[in-house]
């Protein structure tokens, strides 16, 4: 019986990834009342609750500006881009309307401009000029991407950890924007609660579509250029950069260098670095690294 997750399967985990993120990351920002360090852990800690749940059958996206990065950076095909973006944008609308309807509880709440969308200029307390939004929206989601392709790379020594390093690096994100646009860094989590919200929400809603979109863009197509390439690009994936690059040179088992680094005198003693072990499967990397994988070691 093969482990390939089908295309029902992946779907059914970006939705309900993308839904667990937008309801109780955007659930927070309305019950909390704007409080930052709520906000902030509710958003990292679904992705990184969601990522070690589903993280093995769909890569763990939930969130089409991830998604794009993925396939600049040839992790994915880009046949399967439309696929996945459509599950998160289906999964972030069905988040809003549970929201939506849950809210209706409260007496008196109207859901016009009060679904935890996202903001600039007049629409936010800071007034925050729209191409500072843009650039802010652009610059966090480029890291974002960068922090994602670097923990899920083959070479990585701690690959079980990656959906830690990706939650909460989006805690940090959160923590420093959210008085700015609400942050986005992901279409799905911005159009979902607009289409609630109403207004200028919806007008406004171009910048949170375009700008991590655009940092996404770019991190996918500069990441191996600034690191090298972990693993060969998937078929039909992959952006110009990576267009004719040499095939990577991927040694058989990584040496966990930062253990190394805390533990010199052990190493020393031992007369260099001991031969590493089969790097045991992690499924999760694997989903993001569907290309050529590095042979197995030999045995010691």
């Amino acid at each position: 019986m093969s482990d390939t997750p089908t295309n029902a399967q992946t779907i059914s985990a970006e939705v309900l990834g993308t839904f667990v993120l937008v309801f109780f990351g955007c659930g927070t920002a309305l019950i909390s009342g704007g409080d930052y360090v709520a906000i902030g852990l509710a958003f990292g800690l679904t992705v990184l609750v969601m990522a070690y749940a589903v993280g093995r059958i769909s890569g763990g996206h939930f969130n089409p500006a991830v998604t794009l990065g993925a396939a600049m950076g040839g992790r994915i095909a880009w046949r399967q881009v439309p696929t996945y973006m459509a599950a998160q944008v289906g999964g972030a609308i069905l988040a809003a309307l549970a929201l939506f309807t849950l809210m209706q509880g409260f007496p008196g709440y109207s859901a016009e401009g009060n679904m935890a969308q996202n903001f600039y200029g007049d629409q936010g307390a800071t007034d925050y000029a729209w191409w500072a939004a843009f650039l802010l929206e652009m610059l966090m989601t480029a890291v974002f991407l960068w922090v994602i392709l670097a923990v899920t790379d083959v070479r990585n020594e701690h690959p079980s950890l990656a959906p830690l390093a990706i939650g909460l690096s989006l805690t940090m994100i959160h923590f420093a924007s959210i008085n700015a646009t609400g942050t986005s860094v992901n279409p799905a989590r911005s159009i979902g609660p607009a289409l609630f919200a109403g207004g200028d929400a919806i007008i406004q809603l171009w910048l949170f579509i375009l700008a991590p979109l655009a940092g996404a863009a770019i991190a996918g197509y500069t990441y191996g250029l600034m690191f090298g390439w972990g693993s060969e690009p998937v078929a039909g994936s992959g952006g110009g950069a990576r267009a004719g690059a040499a095939a990577p040179v991927v040694p058989e088992a990584p040496r966990d260098e930062y253990q190394e680094q805390w533990n010199p005198e052990a190493t020393a003693e031992a007369g260099g670095p001991a031969a590493p072990p089969t790097t045991p499967s992690d499924e999760y990397q694997e989903r993001w690294n569907e290309g050529e994988q590095p042979p197995p070691a030999p045995p010691a």
